[in-house]
């Protein structure tokens, strides 16, 4: 994802109040259990706005806000409210790169540097492939990475040119936000548009998504919401970035549920791209090893109880994104809101259950913990966490660089989840000297998923944080 987030009683007042907008679907007994499960949830995280929509067959059953879209303004939560996409924009940038490989503009197992000239020599065996399925080695940004800073396109590519490989290309799958960075640039370059350009021209106006767009500070967008986090248990106003790192196309985008609506529905015709294209996009990708990651061009892929599920979610500046398409059932939930940790996930997944039981995740069962010594080192990591006071010397050098630039979110997300009540070890494996840990962390306001990775020296070499 791309991220970057005493409660006054009169906000929870209007947040219990929840003004809802208009609906365009029949108050039955179905839209009821979403509202009163909506409304609970964002009472129980402190989310300010949501604006959901589920979608049946490409159409719309339900497009509806909930609480604010500003706070400041008390200006309601609506179907129309644009909000900021976050990694959700990934799909978009993949599309991009996948109508160019249709054209023989490129091709996906082209090396990168047939495109950057210039690329250092570790770039030579990342292909257009590893960068789609985030299996190219390239990192996040880097803790000393400057978001108040004006980049040009150049600029931020030999910044990412100048960051070692944190593996080398398809060793493994590791989220690489300046992966797609350099795809929007690879856009440009061969192109010759602008990534925004590009995705309006070819896929926003001829879907009729007449809202999305590139986000800008500068513009007068209607119905644009406010980005809020938590600090402290009050809220707070989105962080500020640099008007050129909103542009990127890791994630930079204003979308609106009927926008999504839109996308959806053409995901499921050959509008934009052949059949064979998207079957590419939605194919998880092949490691080194023969071995398989649940990850396909822009899209995680899994499954809930044999029902096929193609989802993505989001971070960033304020707020929380996802889409979840569960296409044997041609059903789809799209959610925002505008609150960096609301579990938007969740929501998605909670709400596609209420339409049809059938998709609600079997519970896990937690499995015996024979290294309590781990589930300590997890309980203080969570801890250090949420007080803002993470050390590099708990974790490899290369995962260092990464989460340490993270520290600030990660405290933002784990803070206002309140007292930790217990943790559960639900899985456990070992591979290539390399232990994998799956914990549930139950805590006051919510339940997490947490991952742990550790080497033989028991340095932290990978670590997850998502809500159930």
């Amino acid at each position: 994802m791309r991220i970057r987030n005493a409660h006054q009683p009169l906000l929870v007042l209007g947040l219990v109040a929840a003004i809802f907008a208009s609906a365009s679907y029949a108050q039955d007994g179905v839209g009821a259990k979403v509202d009163d499960y909506v409304k609970a949830e964002m009472q129980k995280e402190r989310v300010p706005g949501i604006s959901l929509a589920v979608i049946k067959d490409g159409q719309i059953i339900l497009a509806k806000g909930y609480g604010f879209a500003n706070v400041e303004l008390q200006v309601p939560a609506r179907p129309e409210t644009i909000y900021q996409s976050g990694s959700v924009g990934k799909q978009f940038t993949a599309m991009a790169i996948m109508m160019l490989v249709e054209e023989g503009k490129i091709g996906l197992d082209d090396k990168i540097s047939k495109y950057f000239t210039d690329a250092p020599e570790a770039w030579k065996d990342i292909t257009i492939r590893r960068l789609l399925t985030h299996t190219s080695g390239t990192t996040d940004y880097p803790r000393d990475f400057d978001f108040r800073r004006d980049y040009t396109e150049d600029e931020l590519l030999k910044r990412a040119e100048a960051i070692p490989l944190a593996f080398q290309p398809g060793e493994k799958w590791s989220y690489s936000n300046l992966g797609y960075v350099t795809l929007g640039i690879l856009i440009h370059k061969v192109s010759g548009k602008f990534y925004g350009d590009f995705l309006q021209e070819r896929i926003f106006k001829p879907l009729g998504m007449t809202t999305a767009r590139i986000i800008s500070e500068a513009d007068i967008v209607p119905n644009r919401a406010a980005g809020y986090r938590l600090v402290k248990s009050e809220l707070k106003n989105q962080e500020w970035v640099s008007p050129s790192l909103n542009t990127t196309a890791d994630g930079a985008l204003y979308l609106t549920v009927y926008d999504m609506a839109k996308w959806d529905a053409a995901l499921y015709t050959e509008k934009l791209v052949k059949k064979a294209t998207l079957d590419q996009i939605w194919t998880k990708v092949t490691l080194n090893n023969g071995k398989t990651s649940d990850y396909g061009f822009g899209w995680s892929l899994t499954d809930v109880g044999g029902h096929k599920l193609i989802e993505h979610g989001g971070a960033w500046q304020g707020f929380r994104s996802h889409i979840a398409r569960y296409v044997d059932d041609r059903l789809t939930v799209v959610v925002f809101a505008n609150l960096i940790g609301a579990r938007t996930e969740k929501i998605a997944h909670d709400v596609a259950a209420i339409y049809n039981p059938a998709l609600t995740p079997p519970a896990a069962k937690a499995i015996e913990d024979k290294e309590p010594q781990v589930t300590a080192m997890m309980r203080d990591f969570l801890r250090r966490g949420s007080e803002g006071k993470l050390e590099a010397g708990l974790f490899t050098a290369d995962f260092a660089e990464r989460i340490m630039s993270h520290a600030g979110d990660i405290k933002d997300f784990l803070e206002p989840l309140g007292e930790m009540k217990s943790i559960e070890l639900m899985e456990r494996s070992e591979e290539e000297a390399l232990r994998s840990y799956r914990y549930r962390v139950s805590y006051k306001n919510a339940i997490l998923t947490c991952s742990l990775l550790l080497t033989k020296e028991s340095k932290i070499a990978g670590a997850g944080l998502r809500p159930e």
